[in-house]
């Protein structure tokens, strides 16, 4: 599965425009009254404008597997990074092949830069915006996770992540080089202790050769 598009809510468009232009480096794609767009490689990511939404999402970006440590400096040099258990700001998914940080965007959203193992895209150029590779995760929030996940499948013929088994509050579908967290709601989005809410949010993906759309109302 690979995200193509991504659509989520921002209470201050301009802010966050800014904040993806400077921090993580992704230059705008489409601007307006509106909305804003960039691109960060293989994803679109669109901000709709909200008012009073405070939406907080969870979301991650794909990195080479070779630069996590650049990004990570890279990123520290620009804003805080999280700490995952103290003084550890590097998680270590051993099940998953992968490691990964966290940090904050201008709207309170958890973002994360993964190095997936399993893939093949080490990089040899200087990390900056434009090796960021795509959006790759995106945390979906419901009331029953099981319920959600059969809808999925039942939908979409998505399927389970074959390295993460399925829990009863926390589940995960797709492939490695793309990924839905399903999460109960109020559950703390890891490694935060902000509760996960479930907001309007958009989806382009394509799964087996075909391009599908999912759309959360809330």
């Amino acid at each position: 599965m690979k995200i193509l598009e991504l659509e989520l809510l921002s209470d201050d468009v301009s802010k966050t425009e800014a904040f993806y232009n400077q921090v993580l480096g992704l230059e705008t794609l489409y601007r307006d009254n509106s909305s804003v767009s960039f691109r960060a490689r293989a994803t679109k990511l669109t901000f709709h404008s909200s008012k009073n939404v405070k939406p907080v999402y969870h979301f991650a970006f794909d990195v080479p597997n070779n630069k996590l440590l650049e990004a990570f400096c890279w990123i520290e040099s620009k804003t805080a990074i999280m700490y995952v258990i103290p003084p550890d700001k590097i998680a270590d998914f051993y099940n998953w092949n992968a490691k990964s940080f966290y940090f904050y965007d201008n709207n309170g959203n958890i973002l994360e830069f993964i190095a997936r193992n399993d893939l093949d895209n080490a990089s040899e150029k200087s990390f900056d915006g434009k090796s960021i590779l795509s959006v790759s995760e995106i945390g979906l929030v419901s009331k029953n996770v099981t319920a959600q996940c059969d809808e999925l499948f039942d939908k979409y013929g998505l399927t389970p992540y074959s390295k993460q088994p399925k829990l009863s509050k926390f589940i995960v579908l797709g492939t490695v080089t793309g990924l839905f967290i399903l999460v109960e709601e109020n559950r703390d989005w890891y490694p935060t202790d902000k509760k996960s809410k479930s907001f309007w949010t958009k989806v382009v993906f394509n799964h087996e050769g075909e391009t599908r759309v999912l759309e959360v109302s809330k």
